[in-house]
């Protein structure tokens, strides 16, 4: 998974499948959903983002891996 922010364009994008081509994007109120052919989510773009959350974003990220026992 790779998050990245655009300060320039005000863009915070998700990335969940790097390699995989994008077949099909929908906005819904300002929110991009990138889907492979197999209609799994590659990416999520939320556009004016700090206006949406805080002026920077990445400052937001608390990352948590769960997972659960084997």
């Amino acid at each position: 998974m790779r998050i990245e922010y655009d300060p320039e364009h005000d863009l915070l994008n998700i990335e969940f499948l790097p390699d995989v081509p994008i077949e099909e994007s929908r906005e819904v109120d300002g929110i991009i959903l990138d889907y492979a052919a197999d209609r799994r989510i590659v990416a999520i773009e939320l556009l004016d983002a700090s206006k949406r959350t805080t002026h920077d974003p990445l400052h937001l990220i608390d990352v948590a891996v769960v997972r659960k026992p084997q």
